[in-house]
């Protein structure tokens, strides 16, 4: 063997073992990646869903006013110069300590009074054989209910006939209903409505709770095809509902998934939509009462967004998330598009608890991000609690909430590029990287939300009643649905009782003929008195 091929072997052998070594790099990289997605898949399933990872982040969001205070006074300390061994007196202030024991039961609610007395021969003195006498009276109260009474509306119309000829004959009317020739009274039917979008209870079980108060067998069908004409009645309501939306300074999007089983073109596997959007009202540096406004669309598409944005004013403010969608809404219609920092906290957070336990320290990378993500949000809930009007609020954002936000972005532009893309803390950063714009723009304005949770926190009633009854069957009935969580979602952000609302509505709905009818039943108009 010469020297030049022991050269060339070795060489070759050096070429295969780099090759070996960058191989086994990309399989353990995979590994790595493979193993946070299973713990962020594991996570999902079995451990709690709150974001919270700490207790200094618990600190963060629920004892925002006691840590603060804590650390102004810790810092008024180290100005006048107060050390371990320094004292000093303070005055406290009185307080108020709060009684301790039941709360009362809603004044509102009626009383039945059941008296308890003693018998005759109890009520004479032992000792001289006089009679009691009464001196007051101990009172305690439980609250009961009385079960739901299922009853028949029988409407007799009377007629009337001429006696002297037979040219003569009238009968009274009766009047008009928002089903003609229902079976079920409008009572009935808002307290079906109410139960199932308010309360996710399906009409197979309300079908059997009938039956049972009221000894008939009525046919789920029949209940369901009359929650879809109840749906497509209220729609005049729901155009009004949108042209208020409209007109709104600031709206929140966001949307969840529906199956619906009978879709035409679609098998009965595939994902539909329910797009969801929403005012704060004039509560939240808006104007007019809150809305709430769910729309069935068989896709996510930007088609199915154009119908539902179409008549925004241009520069008006639409918060979601980062759907790119959104993107193409904002710049068709000239709105000013906030992005949502709940969203990307999120990400961050999913990077941290996909680490080992004893791999999540303070100084990890995003452990950092949600800390100072924690600081935006301690000056909104500070801001909330001193009720802020938006001018005072941009105040305390310009100086509190851009020093944060330049850190974060220091840290952004530092650490971008040397994390890995595919791993839950490359895409968290690619993702505020991309969104960076949009979610600096809210400290620019006061009346600017900071996130998206509104509008996810209206949709959580669609979803928990998602569970219970788990699909649409038609597409009239998703239709139909949209219209009813919007109604009945709007009625509760605006304290109006939802059953008391759509009761009074499907009696007055029948009768309106004007656009001034109309408007009178909108949730914040309506008389509930009316029957």
């Amino acid at each position: 063997m010469n020297m030049t091929s022991t050269i060339d072997e070795i060489a070759a052998l050096k070429k295969a073992l780099a090759s070996a070594k960058s191989e086994l790099t990309l399989v353990r990289t995979e590994r790595d990646l493979l193993k946070e997605r299973l713990n962020k898949f594991m996570r999902k399933i079995f451990a709690a869903k709150s974001e919270v990872s700490s207790q200094s982040q618990k600190d963060m969001f629920f004892n925002e006013a006691e840590g603060l205070g804590a650390q102004a006074q810790s810092a008024q300390q180290e100005e006048v110069g107060l050390g371990e061994g320094d004292e000093t007196s303070i005055d406290v202030p009185a307080h108020k300590r709060s009684k301790r024991g039941r709360k009362p039961l809603n004044p509102a609610l009626p009383r039945h009074v059941v008296r308890h007395e003693l018998p005759a021969s109890e009520r004479i003195c032992p000792h001289d054989g006089a009679a009691l006498t009464q001196i007051g009276i101990e009172a305690s109260e439980q609250l009961d209910i009385i079960p739901q009474q299922v009853r028949v509306i029988r409407h007799e119309r009377v007629k009337y006939a001429c006696p002297c000829c037979d040219g003569t004959l009238r009968l009274a009317a009766k009047p008009a209903q928002i089903i003609p020739k229902g079976l079920f009274s409008e009572g009935l039917l808002a307290w079906v409505i109410s139960s199932k979008y308010c309360d996710g209870l399906p009409l197979y079980r309300q079908a059997a709770l009938l039956g049972r108060f009221g000894g008939s067998d009525l046919s789920r069908n029949t209940l369901a095809a009359s929650v879809v004409r109840v749906g497509q009645a209220v729609q005049p309501i729901i155009n009004l509902l949108r042209d208020h939306l409209l007109e709104a300074p600031v709206t929140y999007g966001d949307e969840t998934q529906l199956q619906v089983l009978k879709e035409p073109g679609k098998s009965a596997q595939s994902k539909s939509y329910m797009w969801v959007q929403m005012t704060q009202g004039s509560g939240a540096g808006g104007t007019g009462p809150p809305i709430r406004l769910f729309a069935y669309s068989p896709s996510r598409s930007t088609a199915a967004a154009q119908v539902l944005y179409a008549g925004m004013q241009p520069g008006a403010v639409l918060m979601t998330d980062g759907y790119a969608v959104y993107d193409q809404i904002a710049q068709a219609h000239q709105l000013v598009h906030l992005a949502c920092w709940a969203h990307c906290r999120r990400a961050f957070n999913d990077a941290l608890q996909a680490l080992p336990k004893d791999a999540r320290t303070a100084d990890q990378l995003a452990a950092q991000l949600i800390a100072l993500i924690g600081q935006l949000y301690a000056v909104e809930a500070r801001a909330r609690e001193k009720e802020f009007k938006p001018m005072q609020l941009l105040e305390q954002r310009q100086l509190h909430s851009v020093p944060v936000l330049k850190r974060i972005e220091a840290l952004l532009l530092t650490n971008l590029h040397t994390v890995l893309p595919g791993s839950l803390l490359g895409k968290a950063l690619h993702y505020m990287s991309a969104q960076w714009f949009k979610l600096r723009l809210y400290v620019t304005n006061g009346s600017y939300p900071i996130d998206n949770n509104a509008c996810e926190n209206s949709i959580r009633p669609f979803v928990v009643g998602r569970k219970n009854w788990l699909f649409s069957d038609t597409v009239a009935g998703a239709n139909a649905s949209a219209n009813l969580y919007s109604l009945l979602q709007t009625c509760a952000v605006n304290g109006v009782d939802a059953y008391q609302y759509l009761r009074a509505l499907l009696v007055a709905l029948p009768k309106a003929q004007s656009a001034d009818d109309y408007q009178a039943q909108l949730p914040w108009n309506i008389d509930l008195k009316l029957d």
